[in-house]
């Protein structure tokens, strides 16, 4: 995968300098998800794996809003008119593109302005980051259309966010959380003007993307792995992770970067 030249067809993709930047591309609908871009945004992060050009994604809002989730009616249209077997197939491609950021090595970075609401709330839940804005409206709306909160991982990933009595009161009720409620909960790690957003995640961005580019992907790996463990095993699983960090060029360099007295500049190996 060559990130210079992706070319998607469903959402907005530029690149630059180790960072990639995405964003779903219908501003005058408030950037709704259809069956093609979770199908797209899933085979991208899933190829990500093996981009190593890229060392961070920002999910980027288009038009002052991240997204509005499925379409109505290119999405929650068809979904009444489908089988059992069909159904399952689209709810696992959902739960695909969730389990394709999770498991790509780079940070990802999302950037929320405006509605974020169902799907469009779960992107910005699976990501690694979350910049958020006083105008960030945030909403796991699936129970104002007759379905569970148990969409795409919101279950699993949520409560560890904000917490288990707090995820349960927004995927009971279906509210929306203001930017100063998401921030003062733990689900943005900052929260500044919508004008500032892109510069701020852009500048964070950078600074992930200037480290240890191999140790960054051990860090995210630890951190989904260790969901499934006790103490004990997180412990031995850190122990070995350090250990093959250890054995990189990049931690060689930080040593002599701090013999010397200089900044270390990291590669990625």
């Amino acid at each position: 995968m060559d990130p210079a030249t992706l070319n998607p067809e469903h959402f907005n993709w530029s690149y630059s300098d180790g960072i990639a930047t995405v964003s779903l591309d219908r501003p005058e609908r408030k950037n709704p998800l259809t069956f093609e871009s979770y199908a797209e945004l899933r085979d991208t992060f899933r190829a990500l794996v093996y981009a190593k050009d890229v060392k961070v994604v920002v999910f980027a809002p288009n038009g002052g809003n991240f997204s509005s989730g499925g379409d109505v009616h290119d999405i929650i249209g068809p979904l009444v008119k489908m089988d059992m077997t069909e159904l399952l197939d689209f709810t696992r491609m959902t739960g695909d593109l969730v389990k394709a950021i999770r498991a790509c090595p780079q940070p990802v970075i999302a950037a929320v302005d405006g509605v974020s609401v169902g799907a469009g709330a779960i992107i910005p839940m699976a990501s690694d980051l979350r910049i958020g804005t006083p105008d960030s409206k945030t909403a796991f709306l699936f129970n104002k259309v007759g379905l569970a909160g148990c969409d795409m991982g919101a279950c699993a990933i949520l409560p560890r966010i904000i917490g288990q009595g707090r995820a349960s009161e927004l995927l009971f009720l279906g509210r929306t959380m203001s930017g100063e409620e998401g921030e003062r909960w733990g689900y943005f790690n900052r929260l500044v003007s919508a004008d500032d957003l892109m510069d701020t995640a852009n500048e964070m961005a950078q600074k992930i993307a200037k480290g240890p580019t191999f140790a960054n992907g051990i860090t995210k790996t630890q951190l989904n792995q260790e969901w499934n463990m006790g103490v004990d095993q997180a412990i031995e699983a850190e122990a070995q992770a350090q250990a093959i960090c250890m054995q990189t060029k990049d931690f060689e360099r930080a040593y002599h970067a701090f013999v010397n007295k200089e900044k270390p500049k990291f590669e990625g190996d």
